[in-house]
């Protein structure tokens, strides 16, 4: 049994998750371990920071104390306060701090028991200097002072010298732990950074070649399947394309062969309909045409031989008018059937020089005495059905022409521009303009603004010029407003509609 093609994809999608997942949870536990460095390398920063300053502050006491001694001025014994302040509970934190370090608290405990010893020997030679200036304002040194001599014995200074070395190895012991926490942080970080590189370049791999491998199927079986859609878009609706995979591409396969052989059943029945339609539109065309030439003759054969005995005029009227009916219903005929075979009647594109084109259309309608007609300064050169862009402006200019309201004052301007692939060209008159609640109407077929009997018009022109037009791709469209002329407007494509096919 063959796997099916969304089996094979949602395999492929659990496999990557699985990667990725992995990798996730990987690199989640090296994380962790590496934060639990970082944070052991902080504190131990913490620690050797909060030593540094626990020996300052004693420094700043001795230094205040010393001062004391030699000059007897208050003064001088601020630093030893606030040295005294900044220690309240500072031996206490740091113990706190490095409880898991026995040797550290051992450390920590001998100095605090010399900087007692220190402070209260400090202590008691300040209240002796101070009891020895108020009984002799003038004492120096350590004059009058009872416990003098320990200061010259040097007792504070081997306290103070017990109390650094305590501390000296306190931070030298502190600074080798921190160097380790170190080194295991940076050993987690390249563990981490191996791990990850090595399972994201795996989960790449595996993805890479599962993407490759789903690919490559799709793509060639994909490629027979639009060898299919573009032999049919070329006409030939007899290829067949063989897949055996049994999956959803096997049935797309399956379902775009019976959709070519449906289209060419429906191609070859159509193309029976469209001749026998053809042929039905010529003889229809034929009989009905026959009768009308025949009562356009009869009616000229009666005026002929009326006119000695003095045919009234009433009756020559109505004769006329007849023929002017008979000239409509030639003139709808020749519309619908012009209508019908637009784009049906295969034609060869060529090169279109558009003022040239424009010029012989002009010649041709013979606009009346008055009549302007503008071209303007750039026109295109064209490779298209020249006889469909013809008729196009030859419908234009012609309504333009005769339904303009002042024909001896008239004016036409004609305008282009690019517009993407498409070149927009505007025909704007100076007519009577339309409302454009008909703006929609004007392009049905047999739908006019004027009565039939004051203008002779069939309906037809602007539903073949709108048929013309969209199946070259391009779209018509009127801006206009009673009494302010009118802009017929439509987009015509740079290449032929087979070359647009072919590039894109």
């Amino acid at each position: 049994m063959k796997m099916r093609l969304a089996t094979r994809l949602f395999a492929g999608f659990l496999l990557l998750l699985g990667l990725f997942v992995a990798v996730v949870a990987v690199n989640y536990r090296l994380a962790r371990q590496v934060f639990r460095n970082s944070l052991a390398v902080e504190a131990s920063q913490q620690i050797s920071a909060g030593g540094a300053q626990l020996l300052q502050a004693i420094v700043d006491m001795e230094t205040g104390f010393r001062g004391y001694l030699l000059i007897g001025n208050e003064a001088t014994l601020e630093p030893y306060y606030q040295g005294r302040e900044r220690l309240t509970g500072k031996f206490a934190s740091l113990r706190q701090q490095a409880a898991a370090e026995p040797a550290q608290q051992q450390y920590l405990n001998r100095a605090e028991i010399y900087f007692r010893q220190w402070k209260a020997y400090s202590q008691l030679l300040i209240d002796e200097k101070r009891a020895a200036r108020r009984r002799d304002p003038n004492q120096t040194g350590l004059v009058g002072m009872p416990h003098g001599y320990l200061a010259k014995n040097l007792t504070g200074k081997q306290l103070m010298d017990k109390i650094r070395r305590q501390l000296g190895a306190f931070a030298r012991t502190e600074d080798r732990t921190r160097a380790a926490l170190r080194q295991q942080l940076q050993a987690s970080i390249d563990r981490a950074q191996l791990l990850s590189g090595i399972m994201g370049s795996a989960a790449f791999v595996i993805g890479l070649v599962w993407a490759f491998y789903l690919v490559r199927m799709l793509t060639r079986r994909l490629r027979g399947l639009l060898q299919l859609a573009q032999r049919m878009s070329e006409g030939d609706y007899k290829v067949q394309i063989i897949d055996t995979a049994h999956d959803e591409v096997s049935a797309l396969s399956l379902a775009l062969n019976k959709m070519a052989r449906t289209v060419d059943a429906n191609i070859s029945q159509l193309e029976n309909r469209n001749s026998e339609l053809d042929q039905f539109a010529y003889v229809v065309s034929h009989d009905l045409k026959a009768p009308l030439r025949a009562i356009e003759s009869a009616s000229r054969w009666i005026e002929e031989d009326m006119e000695q005995e003095g045919l009234p005029a009433h009756i020559r009227e109505f004769l006329a008018l007849m023929r002017q009916r008979v000239g409509r219903m030639e003139n709808l005929i020749a519309g619908i059937l012009e209508l019908a075979r637009v784009g049906r009647v295969a034609q060869a594109d060529e090169t279109v020089f558009v003022r040239q084109l424009l010029r012989e259309i002009i010649d041709s309608i013979a606009p009346p005495e008055g009549f302007a007609i503008e071209l303007p300064f750039f026109l295109p050169t064209l490779t298209t059905n020249r006889i469909q862009l013809q008729q196009v402006f030859t419908n234009l200019l012609s309504n333009a022409i005769k339904y303009h309201h002042h024909p001896a004052t008239g004016h036409v301007n004609i305008n282009c521009e690019e517009e993407g692939t498409f070149y927009r060209f505007a025909v704007t008159d100076n007519g009577p303009g339309i409302d454009p609640e008909y703006h929609e109407r004007i392009f049905v077929i047999f739908q006019t603004l004027v009565e039939r009997d004051t203008r002779e018009s069939t309906g037809v022109g602007l539903a073949i010029v709108k048929k013309i037009v969209e199946r070259q791709g391009g779209r018509i469209g009127i801006q206009s407003a009673e009494g302010a002329g009118a802009t017929f407007y439509f987009t015509w494509p740079k290449l032929p509609p087979a070359v647009r096919a072919a590039g894109s």
